[in-house]
């Protein structure tokens, strides 16, 4: 099974997770910036919230890359919106690609809102909910 992590960022909130999520299933975190050079059965995809939707870079690289995605899994940082799961599954979907219907969310820090996140705690948690998506998957392709 082939894993890949890419992530958008402005203020290093979602590269913190990236970091994280890539560690935990051994594989570099990329910024979109990066092309998948291979098919990824999972690509965990990272993003923020910018003014109520998700970067241009993010979809432009699920336009450029759709035919090398199997499932996207979302993951994203905000200091006000809940998460990016909507925008991207949107995203997703226009490029016919897969989506996984779980997602890690943590609190970003912004200015002084939720200074220090995301926290240890967060990164433990968006490390421990990739090995949970990995071993899942690994199980239903049996």
């Amino acid at each position: 099974m082939n894993i890949a992590v890419r992530y958008f960022t402005r203020s290093g909130n979602t590269k913190k997770l990236a970091d994280a999520i890539a560690g935990a299933v051994g594989v570099k975190a990329e910024n979109v910036s990066v092309p998948l050079n291979e098919k990824a059965d999972i690509l965990f995809l990272g993003s923020s919230v910018y003014a109520a939707g998700v970067d241009g870079a993010v979809k432009a690289f699920l336009n450029d890359n759709a035919q090398s995605i199997g499932c996207v899994v979302n993951f994203s940082t905000a200091a006000v919106l809940s998460s990016t799961y909507k925008q991207v599954s949107k995203l997703a979907e226009i490029n016919g690609i897969k989506m996984a219907d779980k997602e890690f969310h943590c609190r970003g820090s912004f200015g002084v809102m939720h200074k220090n996140h995301p926290d240890s705690k967060d990164l433990k948690n968006a490390a421990d909910f990739a090995k949970k998506i990995c071993k899942e998957q690994s199980v239903s392709s049996k």
